[in-house]
């Protein structure tokens, strides 16, 4: 018998939404899990604390709260008389549990730098099969419903959709953490109006409104929080930094750092070989370890690394410009040469330095997945043909701005 089962009833306080009660032993007992427990040391929001201070909060949080939406959700659609039975309740609350699991130290910087060509989505199935070889088999109805295989599609809808409990929970808990008020959604009045419709999810007709508020709000706080031009310069800075290092490492240069770090520092990690091992090995790596081995980096040898790392750690963030279309080979050609002959870089070394692409909001997919209302006729709605209060067809193209990022001032 497992040591947690005598564990009935669990209370977490949350700031977003009071008392959490955690429904299950088994959810107790994941939560529990070192694997989860690392939630703890993972960012929410990357280096976003750089520009909003407050942001410091984790994926720990993030999780929890999607698992009290869930509740809420389950409770909403069974007083609609929407059958779900208790087994595939606790497999959504796994599900929504563990979906983020997958994310490496600061979120979204590993995907892009130390390992390649996996997502942290499908590092999170990987999760998810560990764990239920180790708690016999519990999880087998939560993977299916994650994978998008069960035939019930709108238990999947809950846990990835454009109106998903992962979307609902992140928003309101981003937006008070960052203090971006644009972002706090009426996510009570969002779950009061769900229903399902010829098995998919739906959103009954007279909550247009409040729809239309998240789509807006998402638009405004992937400019004004998620793209903000200065996280982005920090996490560009950031995958540089680890991208460096790992070149050295692969070279034979000696980089302290953890063991878990030097792991994927000396060894080239993708989809083909993130095996059993490696998964023992990501789920022992956290912002701590990056962070640590960054402050050792800035007295490195290797100019360029330490350079990198001393404008991290203090915030001397690169400058960025962003507009709407793509810098001219002439304009990219004159900041390169100002740069150059400002702090004497080398054209071998000004990869490291100069930076340039592109970021893409699209606040609304209506090509696919798309968020359907259900009229009072007993029909279903496409949103943004429904919507009269604001073209949402126009928030459903995205929209693309381009940047160059490049120092201000540094030690080289």
């Amino acid at each position: 018998m497992s040591k947690f089962s005598t564990n009935k009833f669990k209370l977490l306080n949350d700031p977003i939404y009071g008392f959490i009660t955690i429904p299950n032993s088994l959810i107790f007992e994941l939560i529990e899990h070192p694997y989860f427990q690392r939630l703890r040391r993972i960012s929410q929001m990357g280096l976003s604390h750089l520009v909003y201070p407050g942001a410091h909060h984790s994926r720990f949080h993030h999780a929890i709260g999607c698992v009290y939406l869930m509740q809420k959700a389950i409770r909403v659609l069974r007083f609609k008389k929407i059958e779900i039975t208790e087994k595939e309740e606790n497999a959504l609350y796994a599900a929504i549990l563990l979906h983020d699991i997958g994310h490496g130290a600061f979120s979204h910087a590993l995907e892009n730098s130390i390992v390649s060509s996996i997502s942290h989505e499908e590092i999170s199935l990987k999760f998810m099969e560990e764990l239920n070889s180790q708690f016999n088999n519990k999880l087998m109805l939560a993977i299916e419903i994650f994978k998008g295989n069960y035939y019930k599609k709108f238990l999947y809808q809950l846990i990835s959709s454009q109106l998903d409990m992962d979307r609902l929970d992140y928003l309101k808990r981003d937006s008070f953490y960052s203090g971006v008020a644009e972002g706090n959604i009426n996510s009570d009045r969002l779950i009061a109006m769900l229903n399902v419709y010829d098995n998919e999810l739906v959103v009954e007709e007279k909550g247009i409104y409040s729809v239309e508020k998240f789509i807006v709000g998402r638009r405004l706080m992937y400019w004004q929080v998620y793209l903000h031009k200065t996280g982005l310069a920090a996490e560009l800075l950031l995958v540089t930094i680890l991208k460096r290092a790992k070149e050295l490492a692969l070279n034979g240069f000696d980089l302290p750092a953890s063991n878990n770090l030097k792991y994927f520092l000396k060894n080239e990690i993708n989809q083909e070989n993130f095996d059993t091992t490696t998964l023992k090995i990501f789920a022992e790596l956290d912002d701590y370890d990056v962070l640590a081995a960054i402050k050792e980096w800035t007295k490195h040898e290797d100019k360029v690394l330490s350079s990198l790392s001393l404008m991290l750690i203090n915030r001397n963030l690169p400058k960025v410009q962003l507009q709407n279309q793509k810098f001219g080979k002439v304009e990219v050609k004159k900041i390169k040469e100002k740069i150059t002959e400002k702090f004497k870089i080398s054209s071998e070394d000004m990869p490291y330095y100069i930076y340039e692409g592109s970021v893409a909001n699209q606040a609304y997919n209506n090509k696919e997945n798309t968020i359907k209302l259900l009229q009072k006729n007993g029909k279903t709605i496409d949103l943004a043909i429904a919507s009269d209060q604001l073209n949402l067809m126009a928030l459903s193209k995205p929209v693309i701005k381009y940047y160059i990022c490049y120092p201000k001032q540094f030690n080289y």
